[in-house]
């Protein structure tokens, strides 16, 4: 099957306080975006994946070429949103019979998980497949997911909704099966539903995670796959950089 990996790296970093795209801070040595690149590349199943960047594209197109990495880009006009961001994509990887995303300031998703994820969401023929984890809180390592939406089950097992720390009751926030937002999508519903976003909402941003209720909505086939809890740790701010040089 046709499949195209995107990743989304167009993130300026204000919240981390530093005038360099966020996905070329440097962690161990190296620029973010070169772990998730590197497994990426391990994985063997898109050999040129769709890089998302903004007004940051000379500086990440030049950190990939020093890198050695080989990418196609996709340029995000203006900063709208994850589901904008992948939107972008869509020329490059339109034809694409299955889209996975993942996000260039999450370094540490293994070559195996993305392999996982893909294998499931075609053998299942499904129109969505997520990756979730589990904590048992969000102390040390664990700072950055206290962010993520948390999953919400119905009695026999299957996703319900999906529901943002901002919106959760206290039961709700309570559930430590998380969403760290990485979709596999079925490429033809991908484009025709990213086209129904609205941005209804008080950044005026076209959220990607908007897509799962709109899937759920619809009735299409979910899948969801659990994966180690350590490979869902983003970086957003200095002290997730201080928790990622831990792991």
């Amino acid at each position: 099957m046709n499949v195209r990996i995107v990743v989304l790296a167009a993130g300026k970093g204000k919240r981390m306080g530093i005038e360099i795209p966020k996905v070329l801070v440097p962690l161990k040595g190296e620029p973010v975006l070169y772990h998730i690149l590197r497994s990426v590349r391990a994985a063997n199943i898109d050999p040129k994946p769709i890089v998302v960047v903004g007004e940051n594209k000379p500086l990440i197109e030049a950190a990939l070429t020093e890198g050695g990495f080989t990418a196609e880009y996709a340029v995000q006009e203006g900063q709208l949103g994850t589901g904008h961001a992948v939107r972008a994509a869509e020329a490059a990887a339109g034809s694409a019979e299955s889209v996975l995303v993942l996000y260039g300031d999450h370094p540490f998703v293994s070559p195996t998980t993305i392999k996982k994820i893909i294998s499931l969401h075609e053998a299942e023929r499904a129109t969505l497949t997520l990756a979730t984890l589990v904590v048992p809180d969000f102390e040390g390592w664990r700072v950055s997911f206290a962010d993520f939406g948390r999953i919400i089950r119905s009695a026999d097992g299957a996703i319900e909704r999906i529901v943002e720390k901002k919106d959760g009751t206290p039961e709700e926030l309570a559930v430590r099966e998380l969403n760290p937002a990485f979709f596999c999508f079925n490429g033809l519903w991908l484009w025709q539903s990213l086209a129904k976003l609205k941005n209804m909402n008080a950044q005026g941003e076209y959220y990607l995670t908007d897509l799962v209720k709109m899937a759920m909505e619809g009735g299409v086939k979910i899948n969801s796959l659990l994966i180690d809890a350590k490979e869902g740790a983003g970086i957003n701010t200095q002290v997730h950089l201080a928790a990622a040089e831990g792991l």
